[in-house]
């Protein structure tokens, strides 16, 4: 099922039982939660997380009937955390360990449920931990068979760059903004395709160019945490051993002008944070902004977020890994060479190897 279809038997008002939601892309979760929860009242909404809670109080709490409420739509977060766990020998091999949660889920009962499922109760699965390519796509194969018995399924997959383009337009045009081509392929470049970011940004600079043009030279300016969102997203490209993207990312850093140097040490304090948050056994972005709160590091909730992405897509070994060719690579950039460029793709080769 495509976030369309979805969308629009939610218009109509047929929904399914269960939904499940896989893959990380933000902007496409953003719209299918906002169009499903208008067609609720708000006492028929409710929120639950699969690591403070089990399963089986999720399909409890979806079988009770409500005296407020007809239709109800539960909103089911961290639903990777109802799986079973991994072998400890098998999770220190290859970083299978699924995140802690409230216990292992049932994957009987949800299909027992299933088979006879509340009138007028929406149940979604938010299962955004892993993505589609790398070593992630065996863990996300896992999350999908455990919740086979859903049948209406959709995938988030990310934007490639000229669909982030075609939908950036759409939003242009809604938002009331005249952004040239060139302009517009300046911030889905420098934003590497994310789209809950285009939307923010384009919201932005509606607002700031108001009916005129607005010009490459003012995107650049205007958008001061796009280079950082494009390292990210090559910390992302890296977890999933995705080499390919990884490079392309190196691409648009160097041609951006972005110094290299600076880039490798965005890379240190990333890999450092998740090992330390990795060592400290934390378990959700929460836990990570009050851990490096307590140690005197100010650390705001989009960056905690970022941190626990990293850390939960790399295991222990490998995040003293990256650290060891994280050094080596800042040895090279200090050393005579011929290009920074050359020591940064040695870096990714070896660290996606």
């Amino acid at each position: 099922m495509t976030v369309a279809q979805l969308l629009a038997r939610a218009k109509r008002r047929d929904f399914p039982p269960a939904v499940l939601l896989l893959g990380q892309e933000a902007y496409e979760r953003r719209r299918i939660k906002q169009g499903l929860m208008a067609q609720f009242q708000e006492n028929g909404l409710a929120q639950l997380d699969l690591q403070e809670t089990t399963l089986a109080a999720v399909l409890d709490d979806a079988r009770a009937l409500s005296l407020f409420a007809s239709d109800r739509m539960i909103w089911v977060v961290n639903a990777e955390a109802a799986l079973p766990y991994v072998s400890k020998s098998a999770a220190e091999d290859d970083t299978e360990a699924e995140p802690a949660g409230a216990g292992g889920g049932d994957a009987a009962a949800l299909a027992a449920y299933l088979q006879d499922p509340t009138p007028g109760v929406l149940l979604v699965f938010e299962a955004i931990r892993f993505d589609f390519e790398g070593e992630d796509k065996r863990r996300l194969d896992r999350v999908r068979k455990f919740y086979g018995a859903v049948r209406e399924v959709v995938e988030l997959r990310r934007f490639a760059a000229h669909e982030a383009r075609a939908e950036g337009e759409s939003l242009a045009r809604r938002a009331g903004l005249a952004i040239p081509p060139e302009a517009l392929d300046l911030l889905v470049e420098s934003l590497g395709a994310d789209m809950a970011r285009i939307e923010v940004e384009i919201e932005k600079l509606a607002l700031y160019a108001g009916s005129r043009p607005v010009s490459a030279e003012e995107i650049a300016s205007l958008v001061p945490e796009a280079r950082s969102t494009t390292i990210f997203a090559l910390v992302n490209a890296l977890g999933r051993r995705d080499r390919t993207h990884a490079l392309e990312l190196l691409d648009t850093l160097a041609s951006e002008g972005i110094y290299l140097p600076l880039a490798l040490a965005f890379l240190s304090t990333q890999f450092r944070c998740a090992l330390a948050a990795r060592e400290a056994g934390l378990r959700s972005a929460q836990q990570v902004q009050a851990h490096f709160s307590r140690l005197g590091m100010q650390m705001w909730g989009s960056r905690a977020e970022q941190v626990w992405q990293t850390a939960s897509k790399f295991s222990q070994p490998q995040l003293e890994r990256a650290m060891k060719l994280i050094s080596k690579a800042d040895r090279g950039l200090r050393d005579a060479r011929p290009d920074d460029r050359i020591v940064m793709e040695e870096f990714l080769l070896q660290l996606t190897g």
